[in-house]
């Protein structure tokens, strides 16, 4: 049988590669006439982002091997430190490097094609939002190329907006005290098409706020690129995001393929090296009452520093609930992500092991969505990356509202101002390393709201677990889409293949 085959290729970050791959396994499984080859591209500085690619590369192996395949790409010299400023202009730059490797390994497949009916083709090329460079090289060799988009649709709508922005930004704000711009009239706001209410600027992504820093040029880039491609895919659902998914969903846009969500539910249980660790925090779980533990865990990339956590500490043992609290120090520059801390102790109030030591467990990394799955968690404190926030309503536990880096912030937004399915602790929060604390105040107020007050956030929260599993099953909205999708690359490809005969025969 003849093999639509698809390449994808994302930024080697955890929050990018886990869905692209996700969603390679959701084509696949959904129409087996699909098939799918990751490209990858290797950082020795993310042990963890490569444990998890050589486990999915395993199972690949030994379940999938005639539906998904991994290449690892030839590793390429590191941009130089005068060639960026930001960690966006690093991995943006590294990421074109790669361009040659990419047109190779897609000319390697498509030599393989034959006019046999079993012979696979290459359908097309999938690359996330800071794979732009990649349209290059899908133009050069004839296929079409679609963005697979890991973050909300209304961030989405944000993205293709701000080239439309950038001038109202150079107009009216200023430099500050701070690495940040900020708007001269402190009550001006955003009107961005994708959001039902005006934007502060305050939950603007940093790298947006930073307009002198290389990473503000590659955001404009990017976005403008989104435009070239034939299809964007987004992780979210229409009964999530309908607001913002309408929004985009016009005639002079890609057509909009919202597939969500796309999600791990097996997550780093599966491959991280320190499942042992892992167990006893599930058996601790075990031995809570059902809904009655706050979870707190911020994402992959998410680090505080000790004045931080001393505040977070006192806020929880004031409250007094029963908590799980992973904990990472901040990582040693920005190629690195965060790592373990070696002396919690001295990182803590004295004696504050010892007195939650009843009702809190403090710990590291942690396999966050079986976390989520279990029935003892009842709150999640959250820095609201899009995987974690659809992890979160898949398993109907509330958020309360913590962003650190890239869009959160504006996930944070709409959770709480547009969506109502979130409390807040903070929405403007962005940094981490102690110029900004989160008083312990603030922090006992947003845990008692999330643990004792907001019903209504609760109630909206659990119908959203249904409709998050509706949205997936037969006659879902997503599952529509993906084979809108489906037919659509089909589509392509016999379309591609009837103007080549037609040219062939002309040319007898």
């Amino acid at each position: 049988m003849k093999k639509f085959r698809v390449v994808l290729i994302c930024t080697p970050e955890m929050g990018n590669l886990v869905p692209l791959v996700e969603f390679a396994h959701l084509l696949t499984n959904r129409d087996r006439r699909f098939c799918a080859t990751v490209l990858i591209m290797t950082v020795p500085e993310r042990p963890i982002v490569n444990a998890y690619v050589k486990s999915r590369d395993a199972l690949a192996t030994t379940t999938d091997a005639n539906t998904i395949n991994f290449v690892y790409l030839p590793s390429v010299d590191p941009p130089s430190p005068d060639q960026y400023k930001s960690t966006l202009g690093y991995l943006s730059l590294f990421i074109e490097k790669h361009k040659p490797h990419v047109k190779n390994e897609i000319t390697k497949l498509m030599e393989t094609e034959s006019d046999s009916e079993d012979s696979d083709r290459v359908a097309g090329l999938f690359i996330d939002m800071f794979c732009t460079s990649m349209i290059d090289v899908a133009n050069q060799l004839g296929i079409p190329c679609c963005l697979y988009f890991a973050s909300p649709a209304s961030f989405l709508g944000f993205m293709l907006h701000f080239p439309n922005i950038d001038p109202q930004i150079a107009n009216e704000f200023v430099e500050s005290n701070t690495d940040f711009f900020v708007p001269k009239d402190s009550t001006t706001e955003l009107v961005i098409p994708s959001f039902a209410n005006p934007l502060p600027p305050s939950v603007l992504p940093s790298t947006v706020l930073k307009r002198k820093r290389d990473g503000y040029v590659w955001y404009l880039r990017h976005a403008a690129r989104y435009m070239e491609t034939e299809g964007i895919v987004v992780n979210t659902f229409q009964e999530l995001e309908p607001y913002a998914i309408e929004s985009i969903s016009v005639n002079e846009m890609p057509p909009v393929y919202p597939i969500g969500p796309v999600l791990d539910l097996n997550g780093p249980a599966q491959w991280h090296p320190d499942r042992v660790h892992h167990e006893s925090i599930m058996k601790w779980l075990d031995d809570q009452p059902p809904s009655s533990v706050v979870f707190l865990c911020f994402g992959s990339m998410g680090s505080f520093v000790g004045p931080q956590l001393r505040e977070i500490a006192i806020g929880l043992q004031r409250v007094g609930f029963r908590f799980l609290w992973s904990i990472r120090e901040p990582s040693k520059s920005k190629i690195y992500l965060p790592g373990e801390y070696t002396n919690l102790k001295e990182m803590l109030p004295e004696g504050f092991l010892d007195r939650t030591a009843g009702v809190g467990l403090v710990c590291g990394w942690v396999p966050q969505v079986t976390i989520l799955s279990h029935q003892a968690i009842g709150g999640f404190v959250s820095h609201c990356g899009w995987n974690s926030v659809l992890e979160s309503l898949w398993y109907g536990v509330p958020i309360a509202t913590w962003p650190l880096y890239a869009e959160q912030q504006m996930n944070a937004f709409e959770l709480v101002k547009e969506l109502r399915l979130a409390v807040e602790i903070r929405l403007d929060y962005r940094d981490g390393r102690g110029s900004d604390l989160v008083s312990a105040e603030e922090i006992e107020r947003g845990l008692r709201r999330l643990m004792d007050g907001d019903d209504e956030v609760r109630k909206k929260v659990k119908e959203m677990r249904e409709k998050s599993r509706t949205a997936v099953m037969e006659e879902g909205s997503s599952n529509k889409s993906l084979g809108s999708l489906i037919e659509k690359i089909v589509a392509d490809v016999r379309n591609f293949e009837a103007q080549s005969k037609l040219i062939h025969l002309t040319f007898q």
